[in-house]
């Protein structure tokens, strides 16, 4: 009988591929073996408070006043009805089931992960679907926005008469009936508009204001536009106005209105008009964004 020995260097070559296909399947039966179970998704039946801490006891017991001068400010936003939330964990906090989420509608990162009261949120029927947006007619928009005029600065609010179910659950906690800069805009227009000013900054489309005079800039200016920087937003309400939410922390806050001219003469004081925000995130500058459809 007749032994073939083949070389080091072609065995080598031959077994290279039988080690790299057993290596693949070795792979694809570890990957199927813990693969787990699929996605779970919960939908908002209520406006929903989402949190950056589970701790939902503490924040609505009564003894924790939300205080955005103090610094006192675990909401982030409310979650509209119809929000639909992945569920990346749940645990269990003063006799609260919590779920631990993450959302579309509030795609910022978060180190500490956003978290949802399991009570403001259901199951949903069927295959998951992401709330429906679409942006009010401009009439009905403007109207929104004066029905917040006088309502209180929340930090996280998005909801000016306070959510119902929150005052049900928590009878001791803040309602949350008041509206932030950005959360004024949110709810205005039914959650179309991104929920942060830092996505506001790059919303739509920029109007060119830089190295322009007050009356220049406030004549540019048409309904619904932003005046933003990262921190905060100012809406052009109508051809004579602008409306927004402030802290108050100095003196009177909550949602207000002020003159065009007047607005704009004020923010050039302390901050100058630019045509984009990239790259000066640290400036003391503002943009004009144009996002309404017409």
């Amino acid at each position: 009988m007749t032994v073939f020995h083949l070389p080091n260097t072609q065995r080598r070559r031959l077994f290279r591929p039988l080690a790299l296909l057993l290596f693949s399947l070795l792979l694809l039966f570890a990957a199927t073996l813990f693969a787990g179970e699929p996605p779970r998704y919960v939908v908002a039946i209520s406006p929903a408070p989402v949190l950056k801490t589970p701790d939902f006891p503490k924040v609505f017991g009564g003894s924790n006043k939300l205080d955005p001068c103090q610094g006192v400010r675990p909401i982030e936003f409310v979650a509209l009805p119809g929000t639909l939330f992945r569920v990346e964990g749940v645990q269990r906090v003063g006799g609260v089931v919590v779920y631990r989420v993450t959302t579309n509608d509030y795609p910022y990162p978060a180190k500490s992960g956003y978290f949802v009261d399991a009570r403001f949120v259901a199951e949903p029927e069927g295959t998951p679907v992401e709330r429906p947006r679409a942006l009010p007619p401009l009439a009905e928009v403007q109207k929104r926005l004066m029905a917040a005029l006088g309502k209180p600065y929340v930090w996280g609010g998005n909801v000016r008469d306070g959510i119902p179910l929150l005052k049900e659950l928590y009878p001791k906690g803040d309602p949350l009936a008041g509206v932030d800069c950005s959360g004024l805009l949110y709810q205005a227009t039914g959650g179309f508009t991104p929920r942060n000013t830092s996505a506001l900054t790059s919303f739509g489309k920029g109007v060119p204001v830089a190295g322009l005079t007050v009356d220049e800039i406030a004549d540019r200016l048409e309904p619904l536009d932003l005046i933003v920087w990262k921190g905060h937003v100012m809406v052009v309400l109508d051809g004579d106005s602008v409306i927004q939410s402030t802290m108050g922390c100095r003196g009177v806050g909550g949602v207000h209105i002020s003159g065009r001219r007047e607005t704009i003469r004020r923010l050039v004081k302390v901050r100058k008009p630019a045509d984009t925000l990239e790259g000066s995130g640290k400036g003391k500058s503002f943009v004009i964004r144009r996002w309404f459809r017409r």
